[in-house]
């Protein structure tokens, strides 16, 4: 009976020793990442209080405002991403997601350069689900943001 407990316990170190490696490697990743300055999200309200600088990659999210979407030459379009509190113009050249509107959830990956923010990708955000949880608490905050649940 003893090598059996034996054996279990060195199954539990073995599965130990795994998950804390897996969290080396997630935890040097994550600080990979933000080094590239790849995850590091604003609301348009925090774009336009501490406007970051020219070549900083970050990601802008909020609601594409309504009124505000102009389509130029080719796959050229501006449009401002608003928070409700403030809303920064957006300019990008590229396909959109088919889900990209109007009223509708957009996150933006690019740079502020001139009081107008550069996307280099813009990701649509259709359902509230998947809309990053800075985003909501962003809008929520603003009090624009209602959750489909509390209706």
């Amino acid at each position: 009976m003893a090598g059996m407990r034996g054996l279990k316990k060195q199954r539990r170190i073995q599965i130990i020793a795994v998950a804390v490696i897996a969290l080396a490697l997630s935890t040097g990743l994550i600080g990979y990442a933000m080094r590239d300055g790849i995850s590091f999200f604003r609301s348009p309200t925090q774009v336009l209080a501490e406007p970051p600088s020219e070549n900083e990659l970050f990601r802008i999210g909020g609601l594409v405002e309504e009124g505000s979407l102009v389509r130029g030459q080719g796959t050229s379009i501006t449009f401002s991403v608003t928070d409700g509190g403030a809303a920064v113009p957006v300019a990008y050249t590229g396909i959109l997601p088919d889900l990209f509107g109007e009223g509708e959830g957009v996150v933006a990956q690019g740079r502020y350069i001139n009081g107008r923010f550069e996307a280099i990708e813009i990701l649509a955000k259709h359902d509230e689900s998947y809309m990053p949880k800075e985003v909501v608490d962003a809008l929520k905050e603003q009090g624009v943001y209602h959750d489909a649940n509390e209706s």
